[in-house]
């Protein structure tokens, strides 16, 4: 008998929406050959990541098992799936396999960071195969709302494994392919060990939308206005931006779009043919000179964005175009949950200007690219998995999910991030965990979460700096110590200036320090810390951080 097992181990995207990575492996355990399917990113927030450019997967685990690596698969070209293949793919140096789109994303992600786009393959869609390891792996085409979504069929020794990638069941999705219920039928009559499926949207009771049902009510609205018309909704959602020019269109405006991630998407569904017919539209330079009341703008930055065209027309003004009353702006997409925020200061903003707001609060304006509870439903009787591996979604979504499989039962498992799970058997068992951390991008940098940086920025952000600095001669000061302050009121509660106040302290301190203590940088600085941070507590209530810069001349 076979000591061969069968695993799967989530190092992102499962326990949390974003930054997807996964990894399957067969063969003897410790020595599995493997696979990874996608390298998504996350993006970063002020509150826990401060100046942090971009987050991934922490690929440590895998980096270590580098030469075991057979290859990686991308399901679709979405940035929490695809962006940080070319950031990560120095370390785990494996062939990146994906469709004809996805692939010409991967492909600028790998030149973007200076790596070789030719280790990026372009692999035909179902009923094609191709061999990596002991696995067989084909990728089938799915509903989702960018081109070219797939779901992956994994063939193993131990039996099929089916990873949905995100995924809707959208027999009219616009562009890209229809979900095709028969073959997917097909695929799970041949017998599914496990199917890991994606969770984002189980807590929504009712069966999921249409792309092709927006198009009416959004060109009823169009009609309706007098001033300019602006939308925004995800620059990769290709069917939505098409869906929103044409009923530009209809209702007899000239559409222009604007934002470079929208531009690039649009080139990108031209240039691979999974877009033929897109309306015509002006540039921004011709969009200046025509009435507003004939004008719609398509603009990126639905979740809030700084940078983005939505953020930049909300403060004023982008590439010569401007908001006014009577205009009204449309989010025709939903809020991702920790973008309130920079969404809402956009609404607010526009509101002051006069401008009409209107989200998708009455649903007519937007249909999600995930399945929901009925859809999932649909999705498990299809395949009819022998195991449920939820993923894909916070931990209470991968929980509701695996409940809703155990009701007809299908044994499941909840495994977030760094669960490795055992598929081998009649059912799911955790096998094991590893170490799941994140990776920070901080300028050009690659740093770990648990380096520090963006702990001790987060300190700085929160309590200020303190910049101590002194002179040591033979083991005496040369002259007084002197302080600068960041981030901090430079008077305190005795109504002195903070600097100078701590400066006194510090000088007392150094008159009376023996000279041992003064021979001693590490002691002097831990005395010197101490001193400026209670100072700074009995004169403005906060602990700053302090750093200490001590000088020794010798003659």
């Amino acid at each position: 008998m076979s000591n061969d097992r069968l695993i799967y181990l989530p190092l992102g995207g499962a326990g949390e929406i974003g930054m997807n990575a996964y990894v399957y492996g067969y063969g003897a355990p410790g020595k599995e050959r493997l696979i990874v399917v996608d390298l998504g990113v996350t993006f970063p927030e002020m509150e826990g990541s401060p100046g942090v450019d971009l987050i991934f997967a922490d690929v440590e685990w895998l980096e270590e098992r580098a030469d075991r690596i057979d290859g990686i698969f991308i399901t679709h070209a979405h940035e929490d799936h695809v962006g940080a293949v070319g950031h990560l793919w120095s370390r785990l140096r494996a062939p990146v396999y994906a469709r004809e789109f996805t692939a010409h994303h991967a492909k600028r992600k790998m030149e973007e960071q200076g790596q070789n786009p030719d280790n990026v393959t372009v692999i035909p869609p179902w009923p094609q195969t191709m061999t990596a390891g002991p696995f067989k792996l084909g990728f089938v085409p799915i509903s989702h709302s960018i081109p070219e979504s797939s779901g992956l069929v994994i063939d193993t020794p131990a039996g099929r494994l089916v990873h949905t990638g995100d995924f809707k069941l959208d027999p009219t999705p616009l562009v890209g392919e229809p979900f095709d219920a028969v073959m997917w039928g097909e695929i799970g009559a041949s017998g599914v060990k496990a199917l890991i499926c994606d969770s984002t949207n189980v807590f929504s009771p009712n069966p999921g939308r249409s792309e092709a049902s927006l198009g009416p009510e959004i060109t009823k609205l169009i009609q309706a206005q007098d001033g300019m018309v602006v939308a925004t909704t995800f620059a990769s959602n290709v069917a939505r931006v098409k869906t929103l020019a044409e009923a530009g269109v209809a209702a007899g405006r000239s559409v222009c779009l604007l934002g470079r991630a929208m531009r690039r998407m649009i080139e990108a569904s031209v240039e691979t043919g999974v877009l033929t017919d897109f309306p015509t539209v002006v540039s921004p330079e011709e969009a200046t000179s025509i009435p507003r009341g004939n004008l719609m703008l398509i603009v990126t930055g639905s979740q809030g964005e700084r940078r983005a065209a939505s953020a930049s027309l909300s403060r004023g003004k982008y590439l010569g175009l401007t908001m006014a009353e009577g205009d009204m702006f449309l989010f025709s997409s939903k809020t991702i949950p920790g973008n309130e925020r920079g969404v809402i200061r956009i609404m607010n903003a526009f509101s002051e200007m006069g401008v009409d707001v209107v989200d998708d609060s009455d649903g007519l304006y937007h249909v999600s690219g995930h399945a929901n509870r009925p859809d999932l439903e649909q999705m498990h009787e299809l395949i009819k998995p022998q195991m449920l591996v939820a993923m894909h979604g916070e931990h209470r979504h991968l929980r509701a999910h695996k409940a809703l499989g155990e009701a007809r039962g299908i044994p499941g498992v909840v495994a977030p991030n760094g669960t490795m799970v055992d598929l081998t058997g009649d059912r799911p068992v955790v096998a094991e965990y590893v170490e799941a951390g994140r990776t920070y991008l901080d300028g050009s940098v690659q740093i770990g979460a648990l380096d520090g940086v963006v702990r001790d920025r987060i300190r700085m952000a929160l309590n200020g700096h303190v910049l101590v600095t002194l002179i040591i001669e033979d083991d005496e000061p040369l002259g007084e110590p002197w302080v600068e302050l960041r981030g901090l009121p430079e008077t305190g509660s005795s109504n002195a200036p903070l600097a100078e106040v701590m400066e006194e302290d510090l000088s007392q301190f150094l008159g009376r320090a023996k000279r041992k203590t003064l021979a001693d940088d590490d002691k002097l600085e831990d005395e010197l810390k101490q001193i400026a941070r209670k100072v700074a507590q009995d004169e403005i209530g906060k602990k700053p951080e302090v750093t200490v810069v001590i000088s020794r001349l010798t003659a």
